[in-house]
């Protein structure tokens, strides 16, 4: 695995990073590439969330926080220079193998460190039973993107203040409530942040790629997407009908349907489930015109829908469309 360098030192915005990933699995003919990370304040939440509904933007603005919206699903995440992003894009398409075998890779370095890591839950790397990565997926036509933290330290009050009320004393609880289910690396290892960095790399990859001023300004070019009001913010329009369930091992889905004469005019689906293949114009954009009636609805689905969000089956896609 080749690690991807930039000619430069400069700590950039996230939504360069994440437009870097995009054109290193655009651009960069290597089956495997691995790069990391590092932000001012900023929070990143997953391509179907309303930033409303995870967001603390007062607080962001208030203490200077940063906001991005990416490509992949998941829930929403506080980043800042304390902490790690890591960046690994593959040839392999297949979701369940490439989580797998990119978490294993990180499990396998942290133990090196005599850290008692492993993998758990649908996306996540645990010490014990508190988390230390979260990790998120998506793709383009052959190539996949996984992308997550490394907890090495962080704000613990603008972790919880950014995506809680700012009510002094919900964040103070809500700092407790949090510091019980995080493990922060610097806990577990002896050696500073920049020293861990050096051995992720060495342990991870041989050999590098350096990325030319042309190639960098190439992924400023692709950022401006990511810079958009409407990619950030997105067009949260009005709906008539919202259906929200949690189902499990898919994550938190809001459903939000727009009707005339009980007839679906636009469908939005929003959560923190994983992507894995084109919900709008493969699933969403089937709905339209539909009754808002079992049988229609569910001659109307694809046979399979978890080939475009992970686990889920499609007959509880079917009970969220009809609010069951």
């Amino acid at each position: 695995m080749k690690y991807i360098s930039l000619p430069e030192s400069q700590t950039r915005r996230l939504s360069f990073y994440l437009a870097m990933e995009e054109y290193v699995a655009r651009n960069v003919k290597e089956s495997d590439c691995f790069f990391m990370w590092q932000v001012d304040p900023s929070v990143i939440f997953g391509r179907n969330q309303l930033i409303e509904n995870e967001v603390n933007l007062e607080y962001c603005k208030q203490h200077g926080i940063q906001t991005f919206r990416r490509k992949s699903g998941g829930g929403c995440v506080y980043a800042d220079m304390s902490n790690i992003m890591f960046a690994y894009i593959t040839d392999d398409e297949n979701v369940n193998f490439t989580f797998n075998r990119y978490i294993n890779m990180v499990v396998l370095v942290l133990r090196k460190l005599g850290v008692d890591a492993r993998g758990g839950g649908r996306n996540d790397i645990m010490i014990g039973d508190r988390k230390v990565s979260g990790n998120a997926f998506y793709h383009i036509p052959g190539r996949s993107i996984v992308h997550g933290t490394m907890l090495y330290d962080t704000n613990m009050e603008n972790m919880v203040g950014s995506i809680t009320p700012t009510n002094e004393k919900l964040v103070s609880k809500g700092i407790a409530s949090v510091r019980q289910r995080i493990a922060l690396l610097k806990d577990y290892i002896s050696m500073d942040i920049e020293a861990f960095k050096r051995f992720v790399r060495e342990n991870l990859c041989e050999g590098e790629i350096m990325l030319s001023q042309q190639d960098i300004a190439r992924i400023e070019e692709m950022e401006k997407e990511y810079l958009t009001a409407e990619f950030i913010y997105g067009k949260n329009p009005r709906y008539s009908v919202v259906h929200a369930k949690r189902i499990e091992g898919v994550g938190d889905l809001e459903l939000r349907l727009e009707l005339k004469n009980n007839v679906i005019k636009s469908a939005n689906l929003m959560g923190d489930f994983f992507l894995v293949g084109d919900v709008d114009n493969r699933l969403l954009a089937l709905l339209k015109d539909v009754p808002l009636e079992r049988e229609a609805v569910s001659n109307a689905l694809p046979p399979k829908v978890d080939d475009l969000i992970l686990n889920l089956d499609r007959q509880s896609l079917v009970d969220l469309i009809m609010g069951d």
